[in-house]
């Protein structure tokens, strides 16, 4: 399974962007897919997730109110729309699923936000 992020990119403070990560197979076979971020020198968090059987979301407190998961199945891609975006949201951002054996990653995707 490959996972494809894009999306990122420099946006001012208070702007929005929005992350996409298509996957290879489908998107409906994973029990777990969610959106990581790493800023340099500091551990790769969990900012928001979906599971599967249930279609529940989660998110960081940092982001909630902020950011959306959101998947479509049809399109075997996964997005993490981003609003009112902070200097401290700059990080790789990279997009996660989990099968019942595996564990994906993706490459990652910058986001700089200036202040």
């Amino acid at each position: 399974v490959q996972l494809v992020e894009s999306g990122g990119g420099l946006v001012q403070a208070g702007g929005s962007l929005r992350l996409s990560c298509v996957a290879s197979s489908s998107t409906g076979s994973f029990r777990f897919m969610g959106w990581y971020r790493q800023a340099p020198g500091k551990q790769r968090e969990l900012v928001a997730h979906i599971v599967s059987a249930s279609g529940s979301t989660g998110y960081a407190d940092s982001v909630k109110g902020r950011f959306t998961i959101s998947r479509d199945n049809a399109k075997n891609t996964m997005y993490l729309q981003m609003n009112s975006l902070k200097p401290e949201d700059t990080a790789v951002y990279f997009c996660n699923a989990r099968s019942a054996w595996d564990n994906f990653w993706g490459q990652g995707t910058q986001v700089t936000v200036s202040s």
